[in-house]
């Protein structure tokens, strides 16, 4: 019986993400839900990312709304979330409360599947996350973030596989967020992790450096049960590589693909139109179209390249942009080699940019970094160099143990806090998560009640 193989659709989270900034309103990618839904997925991912922050930052959209609206037009397909962990959805560490009851909420309003990574592949920071997964049944997926260096071998990836599946992981994802995992890398990680574990493993990576289609090709060969892919418009570039490609080589290579594809085309049909609105408007930039192999050189991801290239930009010294690219994997060393993915990333490449504008290195230093260097941010793949660490925090010593575990419970504090301005658990979630985004995203759905409330009585 041939090997079948699964698809996760990403255009509606990491595909627009990607590439157009996660700015993809609901009403835009509305009229298509029906048809995404018959193609066939194992999943489709939709939530989670970035998505919940620009919902209420750009979008005026409430995420919890949105999410309801994608599970009632999608009956027939998983649906999957990204999570940062212990992070959740931010950009720094929640108290345990939070955590759990962010999982409760997130399944009870529609998702099946949620994908749990940790920035510095410290398990602990998942723990809660994935418990709180498991009793709330879903679908717990345990991610390794995929980098190379010195101390990141195979051997660790599967112990830390084996530690996942303890903790109560259905399936295994390797998230390759930088796209620099080679055909050979796959093969040989997708094998030993099949060795260790009887679990169906999903392989996610970016088309950045043009690696995708052959890694996956060799993932596959070795037993990968589930890739990543997104619609043809919005695959390529910092995407993923595109659905119906992969589903056409993969049948020709005689793998089962359960993919319908006169819904895909028709899928596809719509979404060239969606994107050539982003092009127009200048929202998708051929820079994130392109193939860019620094990636494999400098181990920058292309939302972190941007983010280099806009903060010099600002800075008025683009001219400085070879620099700061040489200065990114010294201080990634720096710190103990981080997988340079949110929010790490963002933070080795603003210390990259200090100390090429500064002249001297960790001169002037982020809270974040200081923060990190703490351990507020779990324990780092080999030790921060000492001399640095002493430079950013003198004589302070750093955390031992997990940093949740000194934090105070949030969630009923916010609750009274926020009085009648909440009307539920999700609206107190999200303001724990981004505060002032949320307070005005209440306030004026509030004042919006509140109008239509004296309209009512006028007109009667």
């Amino acid at each position: 019986m041939a090997q079948k193989v699964q698809f996760v659709e990403t255009v509606l989270r990491d595909a627009n993400q990607s590439l157009i900034a996660t700015r993809l309103p609901y009403e835009k990618f509305e009229p298509m839900l029906s048809t995404i839904d018959k193609v066939g997925y194992y999943a489709i991912e939709c939530w989670g990312g970035a998505t919940f922050d620009v919902c209420l930052r750009y979008l005026n959209e409430d995420p919890w709304e949105r999410l309801r609206k994608i599970r009632a037009a999608v009956p027939n397909t998983k649906l999957q979330m990204l999570l940062r962990g212990q992070n959740v959805l931010g950009y720094s560490h929640y108290p345990d409360d939070y955590v759990k009851l962010f999982v409760k909420k997130a399944v009870e309003n529609g998702i099946d599947i949620i994908r749990i990574f940790d920035a510095l592949n410290d398990v602990k920071n998942l723990k809660v996350a994935m418990e709180a997964t498991v009793n709330a049944g879903a679908i717990a997926s345990g991610t390794l973030s995929y980098t190379t260096s010195p101390v990141h071998t195979h051997k660790k990836y599967v112990e830390m596989v084996k530690e996942l599946k303890e903790m109560g992981a259905s399936t295994i994802c390797i998230k390759d967020m930088a796209g620099i995992m080679g055909p050979q890398e796959a093969y040989d990680l997708v094998s030993a992790i099949k060795d260790a574990v009887d679990l169906p493993i999903d392989l996610h990576t970016h088309s950045t450096t043009g690696l995708a289609f052959m890694t996956y090709l060799k993932a596959v060969e070795a037993g990968v049960d589930i890739i990543d892919t997104a619609i043809s418009p919005f695959s390529g570039g910092t995407s993923q590589p595109a659905t119906e490609t992969l589903a056409y080589a993969l049948r020709q290579l005689g793998y089962e693909v359960d993919l319908d594809d006169t819904c895909t085309k028709k899928m596809a049909d719509y979404f060239k139109t969606v994107r050539d609105g982003y092009i127009a408007d200048g929202t998708m930039m051929p820079k994130s179209m392109a193939t860019d192999t620094q990636c494999l050189t400098y181990q920058v991801p292309g939302g972190m390249l941007s983010n280099l290239l806009s903060q010099l930009k600002q800075m008025h010294a683009l001219d400085r942009f070879d620099e700061a690219l040489l200065e990114t994997p010294k201080v990634r060393k720096d710190m103990g080699y981080p997988p340079l993915v949110t929010p790490t990333s963002q933070m080795v490449g603003v210390q990259a940019v200090r100390n090429v504008l500064d002249g001297q290195r960790y001169k002037t230093v982020s809270k974040e970094i200081k923060a990190y260097c703490r351990g507020e941010y779990g324990e780092t793949p080999a030790p921060i160099d000492p001399e640095i660490r002493k430079m950013i925090l003198g004589d302070e010593k750093p955390l031992e143990g997990r940093y949740a575990d000194t934090l105070e419970p949030i969630v009923d504090k916010t609750r009274e806090k926020l009085g009648d301005l909440a009307k539920s658990d999700e609206d107190v979630l999200s303001y724990i998560a981004f505060p002032n985004l949320a307070e005005k995203f209440l306030e004026e759905r509030k004042a919006k009640e509140e109008n239509v409330a004296t309209y009512t009585i006028v007109e009667a």
